[in-house]
């Protein structure tokens, strides 16, 4: 007899006492009452099941009487018989309903008690499984053995543990506000209010070839390049919402430059400069059109370095210059943004190629329209690379613009040194270059603190692209010359020109190469 917890395995095994099977054995079952052979024809209650009156059947004797040439189950002796009991816990034997007839089975065969006795096995392996289940498991077992899996039509099936206990929730995070952004006012590029509040501070660059590379030129929103001393050009950066590592070489002032940086009121960086520069910075270089940042008296913000000979050697940065803007009350917020912006052009109305080139005494400057990126690589003495030094990469604006002014020389007492004086206010002959497309326009300067715009020919104010803008101011007598790139073909499926249709004012350019005439 084997014990498990729960059930009650016995196992019987009935044997000849000779070891021989079919001889007589002394373990027999007695005799059964004439009166009850066969079962169910005699008087009274069966014997087998006392519940079944003697009427019914009684399957027993049948089923030992089946295939045996005795006329009683008895007489079928040296059979080895293997009988299982095996009950569950709390579940009474199931007992036979009384008007349904049980099956009927003779003796068993030596094959069927082989098959009891495989059937007995596998029931105490079960058995141990469930024991084993419900109160340990081994190495590797699975936490549910000991749970019963129940199928509910139309439900799907459950695998793994079910967890009667609701979980926690969880903390639902706050979500962190959308961070706002404005557009910066010189460059229409998407900023932070107070970056886009920040002054706009202007430096005067060298553009000498022992000033070059110089640095500070990626950082600058705005760059104006104009003829300085018997027509070398000079450039002015204008930054705003971005802090340069490095700026330099830093020069001298000039009046035309102060009336550009007075669109701003500007903090105005400067070594020195012309004395009429000077004498304007002199009367109203205290914010009423620019804030005076002379080296000459702000000397603790700048420094020489030693790569270089002087007098390109004076350098800054941003920290330095900020910190310089606010020494001197520049701190108000720039003015309302002067020019208009739009984003990229999407590529497929970029053209392949393009050429800018625009001639001064000194230094011829190239732009080539990149359509990958819709930026014009600069070039300076006819084919160098323009770098940053301050960053290393190449200056490369999104917009070009050209001015047409009328300049003169500069009756300061000083012939010598070749100064010019420009006339910036009214209008004159404008291209701006953007999208890698270049329309013909003006330009306009109502007063000296008004800001410069830009128009097309049928007077509306053009839009430049978002991003950094180049401002080549030229002489009426300098060499420009525009080669607009050729549009892409598209591979739109079904797409047509429609017959007649012509470019809008504002999308007009040249195709080819033509120098420009005054």
């Amino acid at each position: 007899m084997v014990r498990h917890r729960g059930s009650l395995v016995h196992l019987c095994t009935d044997r000849p006492a000779s070891g021989v099977l079919g001889q007589p054995t002394a373990h027999r079952r007695p005799a059964p009452r004439a009166a009850q052979t066969p079962c169910g024809r005699g008087i009274g209650r069966c014997e087998h099941d006392p519940t079944r009156p003697s009427t019914a059947a009684c399957a027993r004797p049948a089923m030992l009487a089946r295939g045996n040439s005795q006329s009683s189950p008895h007489h079928a002796e040296g059979i080895r018989r293997v009988h299982v009991h095996m009950t569950q816990s709390r579940r009474p034997a199931p007992q036979a309903h009384p008007l349904r007839p049980r099956n009927r089975w003779g003796p068993p065969s030596r094959g069927a008690g082989l098959a009891a006795a495989a059937l007995a096995i596998v029931a105490m392996v079960a058995g141990g499984a469930f024991v084993g289940g419900a109160f340990g498991r081994g190495p590797g077992a699975s936490p549910v053995a000991s749970q019963a899996v129940v199928a509910t039509p139309g439900a799907s099936p459950s695998v793994g543990p079910s967890d009667s206990s609701s979980p926690t929730p969880s903390a639902t995070p706050t979500p962190e506000p959308t961070p706002v952004v404005v557009a910066a006012p010189l460059d229409g590029v998407m900023v932070s209010p107070a970056v886009a509040k920040q002054h706009v501070i202007a430096v005067m660059i060298d553009d000498l070839s022992p000033a070059r590379p110089q640095s500070g030129f990626s950082d600058a929103s705005v760059v104006w390049q104009a003829p300085a001393e018997g027509g070398i050009p000079r450039y002015m950066l204008l930054f705003q919402e971005r802090t340069p590592k490095a700026v330099g070489p830093v020069r001298s002032a000039r009046y035309y430059y102060i009336a550009w940086a007075s669109e701003w009121k500007a903090a105005y960086a400067h070594a020195g400069g012309s004395p009429q520069a000077l004498q304007t910075l002199r009367a109203q270089g205290s914010g009423q059109l620019v804030y005076n940042a002379d080296q000459f008296a702000w000397g603790t913000y700048y420094w020489r370095v030693t790569n270089r000979f002087p007098p390109h050697n004076l350098y800054t940065d941003g920290k330095h210059l900020r910190d310089l803007a606010k020494r001197i009350g520049a701190t108000a917020p720039p003015p309302k943004p002067a020019w208009l912006f739009r984003p990229d052009a999407p590529l497929e109305a970029r053209p392949q190629g393009g050429r800018i080139e625009v001639d001064y005494l000194a230094n011829k400057v190239i732009y080539r329209y990149d359509r990958a990126t819709n930026t014009y690589r600069r070039f300076v003495s006819g084919g160098v690379r323009q770098v940053d030094a301050g960053t290393n990469q190449q200056v490369a604006p999104k917009n070009v613009v050209i001015m047409r002014v009328v300049f003169g020389p500069l009756n300061d007492a000083h012939p010598e040194k070749h100064r010019l004086e420009a006339q910036v206010t009214g209008s004159g002959t404008a291209w701006i270059a953007t999208n890698g497309k270049t329309i013909k326009g003006t330009w306009r300067k109502k007063s000296i603190t008004s800001p410069t715009r830009f128009y097309d020919k049928a007077g509306r104010q053009v839009r430049l692209t978002v991003g950094q803008t180049f401002v080549q101011v030229m002489k009426t007598t300098d060499l420009v010359s525009i080669h607009d790139g050729k549009p892409v073909a598209t591979t739109s499926p079904g797409a047509s020109p429609m017959p007649g249709a012509s470019p809008s004012p504002s999308a007009q350019a040249w195709s080819g190469s033509r120098p420009v005439a005054a």
